[in-house]
C-alpha cells in the first residue's frame, strides 16, 4: 500500500476517482437526483477451476495460494456438490478455488487489473462490451493468471486461467458499461 501522511487512512485511488470524478459524471449523464442512486462496485469475484485437481490434490491448494497472492485475500478451495462419473469427480472433492472481494480490497485489485495486469496481455485488443449479463454485472475470463507481477514465475508449474466477475449496483448494462468505462475498463470498440 502506499504511504499515508500520519493520522490520514488510505483510501484507495479509484475510490476516490468514484467519489470525485465519475460520480458526478454518472450523475449528468443519466440525470440521477440523487448521490445514491448511481451505481457503484459490489463485489469482485475470481474464480478458478482446476481440472487436473482430480487426480491430485495439491495441485488445487497450490492454485488457491496463487490466487491468494493475486487477489490480496485468502481463496477458499471449492469442491464437487455432485459426482460426475464422466469426469471422474466424487462429491466432496476439490475442483478449484475462488476469493470474493469488497470494499478497499476490491477497488485495489481493480486498480491494477486495469493498470498493470490487463497491459501485460499478449496481443490484447480489449474486452468484448457485450458480456453483461442483462442486470449490470460483467463477466470475463482471462487465459493466462500468470498476467499479474504478484505471481513469481519461476514458482509457477502450470499457467491457469480464471473468470472474473464484476458485480455492479446498476440496473440497465448501458449504465454499468459506462460505469466500467469511466473507471478506464479497456473495452473493444
Amino acid at each position: 500500500m502506499p504511504e499515508t501522511p500520519v493520522g490520514e487512512k488510505y483510501i484507495p485511488r479509484l475510490l476516490v476517482l468514484y467519489r470525485e470524478e465519475i460520480l458526478p459524471e454518472m450523475m449528468r449523464k443519466f440525470n440521477y437526483k440523487n448521490r445514491f442512486a448511481v451505481p457503484r462496485l459490489l463485489k469482485i469475484v475470481l474464480n478458478m477451476g482446476v481440472g487436473d485437481g482430480t487426480t491430485d490434490a495439491k495441485l488445487v491448494e497450490k492454485a488457491a495460494e496463487e490466487m491468494t497472492l493475486i487477489a490480496g485475500q485468502r481463496a477458499k478451495i471449492t469442491r464437487a456438490s455432485k459426482p460426475i462419473s464422466n469426469f471422474k469427480i466424487r462429491k466432496g472433492m476439490a475442483i478449484g478455488c475462488c476469493v470474493t472481494l469488497r470494499g478497499y480490497r476490491m477497488y485495489e485489485f481493480l486498480d491494477r487489473l486495469i493498470t498493470v495486469a490487463i497491459p501485460r496481455i499478449r496481443d490484447f485488443r480489449g474486452f468484448s462490451p457485450n458480456s453483461f449479463d442483462g442486470r449490470g454485472n460483467y463477466n470475463f475470463g482471462i487465459t493466462e493468471h500468470t498476467i499479474f507481477p504478484e505471481l513469481n514465475l519461476d514458482k509457477i508449474e502450470k499457467t491457469r486461467g480464471m473468470d472474473i466477475n464484476i458485480n455492479t449496483s446498476a440496473n440497465t448494462d448501458e449504465e454499468a458499461r459506462e460505469l466500467l468505462k469511466l473507471f478506464g475498463f479497456p473495452f473493444r470498440r
